[in-house]
């Protein structure tokens, strides 16, 4: 389940990210990849005690814990403090899989990556190249959102950025653990719990079909939930 959630910040937001950006120290981009990651990745990243980026990660989390089509689609139990990287000119990071357990620095807990997720800070007209390409059930889709725009995508899921020819592409990146541990099981969740939106919509939230889904909802959220 590959879902683009727009609007997650405001222009307004993007453009004090930004400037809080501008002043942070930037580093080499393999300090947080794996093994096999570190060997494809070519970019720079904000260190992960930086004050700027421990603020920008906080407001990122605000934003995302009242945006329901997020809650929907992800179910989040446990979200890794968002990471914020830069791609130069002939930057890219090459395919590869995001790694299954990440641990909290600030906490030391760690948590299962069921999503993967990815918050544009740079407008497409700003840069060429740069796509984020995820590999589905489907074939390969190609990513390339406006700023404040965001990408949620399974963490099994094989990805890559694609190199920047012109500009710069700039970005949030992250991982959480779902309550749902099960890709199809979440996958039918969100589906109903979007039907349910849907028909209290048009019909009404008391309507008694759409309140009788909604017990559904729940009860088997009640079934699969890991808290």
């Amino acid at each position: 389940m590959l879902i683009t959630i727009p609007d997650v910040l405001t222009p307004e937001e993007v453009a004090y990210c930004r400037s809080l950006m501008a002043r942070a120290p930037w580093t080499d981009g393999k300090a947080t990849a794996g093994t096999q990651s570190a060997l494809v990745k070519n970019n720079r990243q904000i260190p992960l005690d930086a004050p700027e980026g421990l603020e920008l990660g906080k407001l990122i989390l605000r934003a995302l814990g009242s945006n329901a089509l997020f809650l929907s689609a992800a179910l989040p139990r446990t979200i890794l403090p968002p990471m914020f990287n830069r791609y130069g000119e002939g930057q890219n990071f090459g395919i590869h899989v995001d790694n299954a357990i990440r641990v909290v620095p600030q906490t030391g807990e760690r948590l299962r990556t069921d999503f993967s997720m990815t918050l544009f800070f740079s407008d497409p007209e700003n840069y060429d190249g740069g796509e984020l390409v995820v590999e589905t059930l489907y074939g390969a889709q190609e990513v390339k959102l406006p700023a404040g725009h965001m990408v949620l995508y399974p963490s099994t899921s094989l990805h890559q950025v694609l190199p920047v020819t012109r500009g710069e592409r700039i970005s949030s990146f992250f991982w959480l653990q779902s309550m749902v541990r099960d890709e199809t099981r979440r996958t039918m969740l969100f589906d109903l719990d979007q039907t349910i939106q849907s028909m209290a919509a048009s019909l009404g939230a008391d309507d008694p079909h759409a309140v009788r889904l909604t017990g559904i909802y729940h009860n088997l959220i009640r079934c699969w939930a890991e808290l």
